[in-house]
C-alpha cells in the first residue's frame, strides 16, 4: 500500500510541476534544499564524510559551501528531472545543448555500436530524456530496477514514449550483441559501486580507493565498442551544455582496467573543478579491497 501511495504522490507531483514556470520551480527548490539539509538532514553524514574524504586539503568553511551548494543542486536536479517529462523535445534542446553530437554520431555513419558512459554529474536525467533528438543510434538504457514497481512501470512508460529501450542491468549480458542492422548506443552509468569486491575495478580517485563497476570495461572489450563520455556542465540554473569526449576508440588494444581508469580520471577532473554538482549523497567508498 505504501508503494502505491508514493506512486500516486509522484504522479501528482509531475503533473503539478508541468503547470508551473521554472522561476517558481526554483523557488520551491530553494525551500526544499533548506529543509533537506537543515531539517530532514538527508544523508547528511554520508554527504559530509564523502566531501571531506575527497578534499582533505579544504577548510571547514569550504566544505560547508560545497555541501550547501550540493543540496541546492540535488533539489534542482530532482525537480528539473520530473518537470522534464512534460517538456517537448524543442524545449529541452534549448536548455540542454549538445556542443559536438558528431563525437558520437560519427560512429553511426560507420555502422558502429558504441557505449555512452554516463555519470551522476549535473542533470543526467535530461540527457536521457532528450537523447532521441540528438543521437542517431538506436538507444538502449540500462537501469537498476526500482523497488516500487508501480513507479517503475510508470517511468518506463514515460521514457519509452521517446523511442528509447530500457532494460534492467541484470539483462545486459543477453542484449549486448551486434545482431540488429541499426547501430546501437548503450547508455550505462558507471560512477557507482558494485555490491562485492569480486565485481570491482579499483581506482585511486579523489584521494580514495574507489570501487568501480566492471560493466563498461567488460562490454567494451568483449564487443570492442568505442566508449564516449558526455560531459555535462551547468551554465546556469536550468541550462546545460554537453560535450562528447572519446574515452576509448579501440578497447581491444587496452590493458585491463585502463578504460575504467580513463573514465574516472576524466570524471575526477570535472568534479575537482566544480564538486557541488556530483551526487555526494551516495555511499561512494563502501567496499574494502585486499589490494590496498
Amino acid at each position: 500500500m505504501k508503494y502505491y501511495i508514493k506512486y500516486v504522490f509522484i504522479r501528482c507531483l509531475i503533473f503539478l510541476l508541468s503547470l508551473i514556470p521554472f522561476r517558481l520551480l526554483y523557488l520551491i527548490s530553494d525551500c526544499c534544499s533548506f529543509a533537506m539539509q537543515y531539517g530532514l538532514r538527508y544523508r547528511s553524514v554520508t554527504v559530509l564524510n564523502n566531501i571531506i574524504n575527497a578534499f582533505p586539503e579544504k577548510s571547514i568553511e569550504e566544505i560547508k559551501i560545497i555541501t550547501r551548494k550540493f543540496y541546492k543542486y540535488l533539489c534542482d536536479t530532482i525537480l528539473e528531472s520530473l518537470k522534464g517529462y512534460s517538456l517537448g523535445g524543442k524545449q529541452l534542446l534549448k536548455r540542454y545543448q549538445f556542443l559536438n553530437p558528431d563525437g558520437a554520431n560519427k560512429y553511426y555513419e560507420e555502422g558502429q555500436d558504441i557505449i555512452i558512459a554516463l555519470s551522476h554529474y549535473c542533470n543526467w536525467e535530461w540527457g536521457t530524456q532528450i537523447a532521441e533528438s540528438v543521437y542517431k543510434h538506436k538507444l538502449i538504457f540500462f537501469y537498476k530496477p526500482i523497488s516500487n514497481k508501480y513507479f517503475e512501470r510508470y517511468i518506463l512508460k514515460l521514457r519509452t514514449k521517446r523511442n528509447t529501450v530500457l532494460l534492467s542491468i541484470q539483462d545486459s549480458e543477453y542484449i549486448l550483441c551486434p545482431e540488429e542492422n541499426k547501430p546501437k548506443a548503450y547508455f550505462i552509468i558507471n560512477d557507482q559501486g558494485p555490491k562485492s569486491t569480486k565485481k570491482a575495478i579499483w581506482i585511486t580517485s579523489l584521494n580514495q580507493n574507489m570501487d568501480c563497476i566492471r560493466d563498461i570495461e567488460e562490454y567494451a572489450k568483449i564487443f570492442n565498442l568505442p566508449v564516449i563520455y558526455p560531459e555535462v556542465q551547468r551554465v546556469k540554473r536550468g541550462y546545460y551544455t554537453v560535450e562528447m569526449h572519446e574515452i576509448c576508440s579501440n578497447p581491444s588494444d587496452t590493458l585491463s582496467g585502463e578504460i575504467t581508469e580513463r573514465y574516472m580520471r576524466k570524471l575526477e577532473t570535472i568534479i575537482v573543478k566544480k564538486p557541488e554538482d556530483w551526487l555526494w549523497s551516495h555511499q561512494r567508498w563502501g567496499l574494502k579491497s585486499n589490494n590496498f
